[in-house]
């Protein structure tokens, strides 16, 4: 037999919105983990949730618990009973213990000693006895980022619990959660549906809601909700953005989602449209309008929670806030315009960056010297000017009262204000541009000044931020200097740019006043970062050790490697080289004394002077291969000696008897082996 419907459901007050996912993926992964160690199976398991609403619906579940079988290990068999097979008192004492007869002992034997083991069952007991408790149990678990205690009993939860719903089919399951104890009530819409409905089976909970306008299941009111915007586009001959960022607020904000669309006045268009756009996303939750030629539409869509009977109310009190925002935007807008966006340079001053390095106006003066070294660095110095400027007002805009209104706006005032101000178009799209890439594999920066610019500042945030202490520890990062580790790198391969990070680094330690024993620990932090993106990238961690072995500190060319020696990784010549080069490795490490060079008059063996010739012509190339960073030819030259080392191993043995023979065949392969080190560890692809 089984439970055929199960149902928990936990109402509450208005649960925010960003609070919703994170606990669904923690409920479910808690049920399902909670129910197995209850040994208790099921067949499905849906999480639900609305504002109003968190809910697992189960499917098919076992109506009794599964039996518990346990064996213990006891004493040795030979202690356990006599050489008559009598029990002894250390037998009889562990059945005792074990609530067993003695008789039902049994051996088992582990690591080749025989033991006494005692077979314990235990009777599953009725799911419904066990439910209460573990439904509690449940509650009790979740967690949020704020949460709060409402009637005295002591337990918390994100807002003030109301109901709670727990049915297996036709019977309620009570327990109690602080002032509330569970039945089979729950609760419509807030607006629409009734106040009370009584369920007589668990079956029904979800079309009983539906009845009363709460669709329970997200992504049907997701399809709902996008479906009737889609109907909305032809009446507004646009095309609303889509943002996922706030369609998944609005389908945790309504229970019955109701799209409508309002309208505000033309003469906000000429506001930068990424003002109108933030101010309708994150005051509002509007979605915004453009028309066919891309251009931002007077209009806006947003998701009523109560399917009014006369909408134009709606949609009058929503354009009514909207135009109060704008009105505001528009001020800010007219305001910040009248000083040039460099006078603001100096307000930076008034502004603590940390507590430990100063001013936001030394962090930029500290970025803008930077920002210079490594346009030289780059040889760029035609840019030098547009690159200075750029990195002098950089955070101009963090005091602008547009900034200080919407925050995410940083970057894209600078540039605007910048361009009305008539700053050169390169140096008002580097202030914007400075922050890109925004998060894990968006968009980088098109031109070079805004990359340099945005390279420099990230490589000061983890210097200093290192100086004050401050740097990752576990999960910890307040200061996002992983991101900033990992931007760096994907601004220097998508552009692409050759830059050497140690010395970018080492420049930033000499401003900052940083000792190289910490400058140290800060390239060792890049060089795990780096690692650890490559191996996101599909490289295999052998393979990346050894790329950023070989060029040093210098990401894109540590990508350029990987990208050749990936691609020969599996060919016979290289494998039959990394086994040579790990011979010689360890012949080489139980010898004392390695030689200066080979004498030619000792070869015996054609084996030993084709080595010896190939290294002495292959190595003025793998050192200029190495120079050029020419990892093609590298891989060429290796290529051609690959096979001559692979002979020297079939056809000579290396320990010859006589003792000069074999010393300076020692002094060859120690040759070899200065020329494999300078290519790098190739053990490493061994794991040797």
């Amino acid at each position: 037999m089984t439970i055929r419907n199960l149902v928990l459901e936990i109402g509450a007050e208005e649960l925010p919105s960003r609070f919703i996912p994170d606990a669904l993926a923690f409920l479910e992964k808690s049920a399902r983990e909670d129910f197995a160690a209850a040994r208790i199976t099921f067949k499905n398991l849906s999480v639900f949730a609305t504002p109003r609403r968190i809910a697992l619906v189960f499917r098919d579940v076992d109506d009794v618990q599964k039996d518990l079988v346990t064996t213990f290990r006891g004493p040795a068999w030979k202690t356990a009973f006599d050489v008559n097979g009598i029990p002894t008192r250390a037998a009889q004492g562990f059945a005792r213990g074990r609530g067993v007869p003695v008789e039902s002992l049994t051996p088992v034997e582990v690591d080749e000693v025989k033991y006494a083991c005692a077979t314990v069952s235990e009777k599953g007991k009725p799911s419904v006895e066990i439910l209460p408790d573990l439904f509690s149990g449940l509650i009790r678990k979740l967690t949020f980022p704020k949460s709060m205690y409402w009637d005295g009993s002591g337990v918390r939860f994100a807002r003030p619990v109301r109901w709670i719903l727990a049915m297996a089919d036709d019977k309620p399951l009570v327990f109690p959660y602080g002032k509330i104890t569970s039945g089979n009530i729950t609760i419509g819409h807030r607006f629409m549906g009734a106040r009370q409905i009584v369920l007589s089976d668990a079956g029904d909970f979800i079309d009983r809601l539906y009845d009363n306008y709460v669709l329970l299941d997200q992504e049907k009111r997701r399809q709902k909700m996008l479906a009737a915007i889609s109907a909305l586009e032809k009446d507004l001959e646009g095309s609303v953005e889509l943002d996922p960022e706030v369609i998944s607020e609005n389908l945790y904000l309504v229970e019955y989602p109701v799209p409508f669309f309002g309208t505000f006045d033309r003469k906000y268009l000429e506001i930068p449209e990424e003002v109108l756009t933030t101010s309708m996303k994150k005051n509002q939750k509007y979605f915004s309008v453009r028309g066919k030629n891309g251009r931002l539409l007077p209009f806006f869509v947003g998701v009523s929670n109560n399917l009014a009977s006369n909408m134009d109310v709606v949609r009058e009190g929503n354009e009514r806030v909207l135009r109060a925002r704008l009105d505001d935007a528009a001020f800010f807008w007219a305001e910040d315009r009248k000083d040039p966006l460099a006078s603001k340079v100096e307000e930076l001053k008034s502004i603590l960056y940390q507590e430990k390095l100063g001013t936001l106006h030394a962090k930029v003066m500290a970025t803008r010297e930077l920002a210079r070294f490594l346009c030289r660095a780059l040889d760029k110095e035609d840019i030098l000017p547009l690159v200075d400027r750029a990195a002098l007002l950089a955070k101009a805009d963090l005091v602008t009262a547009m900034v200080y209104e919407f925050p995410d706006l940083q970057g894209v005032m600078g540039r605007e204000y910048a361009l009305r101000g008539g700053e050169p178009e390169r140096v008002a799209r580097a202030i914007y541009e400075q922050y890109l890439p925004r998060s894990a594999g968006g968009a980088i920066p098109s031109d070079i000044v805004g990359a340099i610019l945005g390279i420099a500042e990230r490589t000061h945030i983890i210097v200093s931020i290192h100086k004050a202490g401050l740097e990752p520890s576990g999960s910890q990062d307040p200061y996002g200097l992983r991101r900033a580790a990992r931007c760096i790198n994907e601004i220097l391969w998508g552009l692409p740019l050759d830059v050497d990070m140690a010395e970018l680094v080492a420049r930033s330690c000499e401003a900052n006043s940083v000792e190289d024993e910490l400058r140290e620990k800060i390239m060792a932090f890049l060089s795990q970062r780096l690692l650890m993106q490559l191996k996101e990238k599909g490289y295999g961690h052998e393979m990346a050790l050894l790329a950023i072995s070989v060029t040093g500190h210098r990401p894109l060319q540590v990508l350029r490697f990987l990208e050749v020696f990936s691609s020969i990784q599996g060919q016979q010549w290289f494998l039959d080289l990394v086994t040579a080069a790990v011979r010689v490795r360890n012949i080489l490490a139980r010898e004392e004394t390695l030689g200066d060079r080979p004498d030619s008059e000792l070869f015996s063996k054609k084996a030993e002077e084709d080595l010896f010739r190939e290294i002495e012509r292959v190595e003025p190339a793998v050192g200029k291969a190495l120079r050029e960073q020419n990892w093609n030819a590298l891989a060429e030259s290796l290529s051609e000696l690959s096979p001559f080392i692979t002979a020297f191993f079939d056809d000579v043995l290396v320990m010859d008897p006589d003792s000069r023979v074999k010393e300076n065949r020692i002094a060859l392969l120690s040759l070899c082996s200065r020329l494999f080190l300078e290519v790098g560890d190739l053990g490493l692809l061994k794991g040797a």
